[in-house]
Formats: structure tokens, C-alpha cells, sequence
């Protein structure tokens, strides 16, 4: 065999490998792998309710003006006298549905009848098992005040807590304080109603 035919062969054996090494690059199947995530979204509850009758009395919802809680006070309120002073309770609370904590405040007060503008107000907030009096409400936050019935000065906010199971959340005892000026008309009435919102948080 001459120099030349063996290297022919040399060559064609490394042209032949060539060609298997691209064609081996070219079949290689390259892997891959996948991952995937889901999650439902389901909107939770969210409802606030007030007692007249006690932190453990009987809640209802009171969601409009129309049908506002009827507070009761100390002294009859249909009775005042000039300088008289008068005490109510009202507890609010978020109930066991509610799956949310919330921040309760006073958002505005509508009044009318000619002594609306000879009572005075306040709203504070007291332990839930107090007794809405002057006792109480010293040194305790104020919701709301006004220097008349027709107006609206907003305070502090109130923490709400959400329910639990059956259990509603801890109620909240707001204490409204009215007093009647010297200028109160005799016979004449006065109706105010005070709206308080729950935010979620």
C-alpha cells in the first residue's frame, strides 16, 4: 500500500468521524422540566352589629337611619330641663362570621327640631362592661362631639376585633353624653341620628 492510499484512508476516517460528531450534536434531545401553581381566592365576611341592652345583650344590625338603634338614657330624655345632662349606652361588635379585624368611627350626625341647637354632645369609648356615666367617661377617648346636635367633630378610632368559630368579636361600649344649654325651648324636641363605620383592616 502506497503513502498516499493510507492516507486517503486517514482522512476519510476522520472526515467519517466528523460527519458522526455534527450528527451526533444534532440528535441530542434536550430535557426540560415543568412546574405549575394554583390557588383559589375566596372573599372572607364582614359585618358589625350593635346592642342597646348590654355587651351580652341582643344584637341587630341597624344599617341605615331608618332604622337606627334606639339609645336608652340615664334620664328621661323626653323630660330635660336647662342644664340637664343625660348618659346612653350603645355597644357595637363584629360578628362571627366576620373574618376581618376593623377600625370603628364616627363618620357624621344628622339632626333636626327646634332644641338641636340647644343640645350639646359627646361620644366616648369605655371599657364594655362600665356603666355609661360620669365616672366612666372620665379620662376615656372621644368619638365624636359637637357643640350642638347639628355638628360634627370626629375623634378617636375604635379597634374591632374579628369573630372566632361561633364566637362574635369583643364588643366595643360607646357612651353618649347630651347636655342641654340654658337657652333649651320648653316642649320643643330635638332628634339626632349619629352614624358610626367599620373598616376592615
Amino acid at each position: 500500500m502506497t503513502e498516499n492510499t493510507k492516507r486517503r484512508k486517514v482522512l476519510a476516517i476522520l472526515a467519517g468521524g466528523l460527519v458522526l460528531g455534527v450528527g451526533t450534536a444534532v440528535t441530542l434531545a434536550a430535557w426540560n422540566d415543568s412546574e405549575f401553581a394554583s390557588s383559589d381566592f375566596t372573599a372572607g365576611s364582614f359585618n358589625l352589629e350593635g346592642a342597646v341592652d348590654g355587651a351580652a345583650g341582643t344584637y341587630e344590625e341597624h344599617e341605615s337611619a331608618g332604622a337606627a338603634a334606639a339609645i336608652d338614657f340615664t334620664v328621661d330624655a323626653s323630660n330635660m330641663a336647662p342644664e340637664d345632662t343625660v348618659y346612653a349606652p350603645f355597644w357595637l361588635r363584629l360578628d362571627a362570621a366576620t373574618t376581618s379585624p376593623a377600625t370603628l368611627n364616627a363618620t357624621a350626625v344628622t339632626a333636626d327640631g327646634p332644641n338641636a341647637a340647644n343640645l350639646a354632645y359627646e361620644v366616648y369609648t369605655i371599657d364594655a362592661a362600665a356603666t355609661c356615666g360620669a365616672d366612666a367617661i372620665a379620662g376615656a377617648d372621644t368619638v365624636a362631639s359637637g357643640a350642638d346636635l347639628t355638628a360634627f367633630t370626629p375623634g378617636s378610632s375604635v379597634a374591632l376585633t374579628e369573630g372566632a368559630g361561633a364566637d362574635a368579636g369583643a364588643p366595643a361600649q360607646l357612651c353618649f353624653v347630651v347636655t342641654a344649654d340654658a337657652a333649651l325651648a320648653e316642649g320643643a324636641t330635638a332628634t339626632a341620628t349619629w352614624q358610626f363605620t367599620a373598616e376592615s383592616n
